[in-house]
C-alpha cells in the first residue's frame, strides 16, 4: 500500500513537500472563475510554475509536476486543459493559445530520457487535442490545430503473439512538427514522423511517414498531393479572406 502511495504521489509532483505545496496552491486557485481567478493564478501560480510573463489561466486547469511546466508571455489555457509535465517538463512559447480540454500528457514512469512536449510561439492548439509526449513531441511555431488533433510520440512492440503486448514495452522516437504547419481536425499523427516547415495536414488524415516541407497532404496513411510553393493564382483565397482583432492582439 504504501508503494502504491508513494508512486501516486511521484506521479503527481517531485517530492512530497512539492505535491503538498502544488495541491495548497491549485486548490485555492485553480476554481476562482472569471477576470478574477486569472488575475489570481496568474500572481499565485508563480509558486509553483516557471512564468516568463503573465499567463491567463483559466478555471478548471489540471497540472501536474507543476514545477515543470514553463509558460512563455500571453500563453492561454483554456478551460478543462490538463498538463503533466513529468519528468522532463512541458514548455509553451510566447502568444501560444490551447483550447479547451487539450491534453499534454507527458507522463513518463519508464524514464525515457527524450520525454518532453514543446511547443513554439503563436501557436493555437484546438479544441480536445491529445499531445503524448513520451518519446518527446517538439513543435515549432506559427503551428494551428484543428479539434481533437493526436499526437502520440509512442508506440507498443507487439511482434511475439506468445506473450500480452503489456510485456513487450515500447518504443518512442519522437514527433517533429516544424514551424507555421496547419493541421486539420481529426488528425492522427504517430510516433517517429516529422511534418516539414509550412505544410498542411487534411482533415481526418493519420499521419504515419515524414511530410516534406511546403506540402498538402491528405489521406490515412497521408501522403502529399500538393506542393504549396506550386499553387497557381486560380488556388489563392486573396478574396473573402478576414483579419479580426484576435490577430492584432497576438502581434
Amino acid at each position: 500500500m504504501i508503494k502504491q502511495f508513494r508512486f501516486y504521489i511521484l506521479g503527481q509532483a517531485s517530492s512530497i513537500p512539492r505535491y503538498i505545496l502544488e495541491q495548497i496552491i491549485l486548490g485555492l486557485c485553480s476554481w476562482v472563475p472569471s477576470v478574477l481567478g486569472i488575475g489570481l493564478r496568474a500572481l499565485a501560480y508563480r509558486s509553483i510554475m516557471k512564468l516568463d510573463g503573465t499567463p491567463a489561466i483559466e478555471s478548471g486547469v489540471r497540472i501536474a509536476h507543476a514545477n515543470g511546466v514553463r509558460l512563455g508571455k500571453n500563453v492561454y489555457l483554456d478551460q478543462g486543459v490538463y498538463l503533466h509535465a513529468l519528468p522532463n517538463g512541458i514548455t509553451i512559447g510566447d502568444k501560444t493559445f490551447i483550447m479547451h480540454h487539450t491534453m499534454l500528457h507527458v507522463f513518463n514512469f519508464r524514464g525515457l530520457p527524450q520525454a518532453g512536449i514543446t511547443i513554439g510561439k503563436n501557436c493555437f492548439l484546438g479544441e480536445y487535442n491529445v499531445i503524448r509526449g513520451q518519446g518527446g513531441v517538439h513543435i515549432g511555431n506559427d503551428v494551428y490545430t484543428g479539434p481533437m488533433v493526436q499526437m502520440v510520440a509512442v508506440n507498443h512492440v507487439y511482434q511475439d503473439p506468445n506473450r500480452s503486448i503489456r510485456e513487450q514495452g515500447i518504443t518512442a522516437q519522437g514527433i517533429v512538427i516544424e514551424d507555421d504547419v496547419w493541421i486539420g481536425a481529426n488528425v492522427t499523427i504517430v510516433d517517429g514522423v516529422t511534418i516539414g516547415r509550412g505544410s498542411i495536414i487534411g482533415a481526418g488524415s493519420v499521419v504515419t511517414h515524414d511530410i516534406p516541407s511546403y506540402s498538402i497532404a491528405v489521406g490515412t496513411p497521408a501522403k502529399r498531393v500538393k506542393d504549396r510553393r506550386e499553387l497557381s493564382g486560380n488556388h489563392r483565397q486573396d478574396a473573402g479572406v478576414f483579419f479580426g482583432a484576435l490577430e492584432e492582439i497576438r502581434r
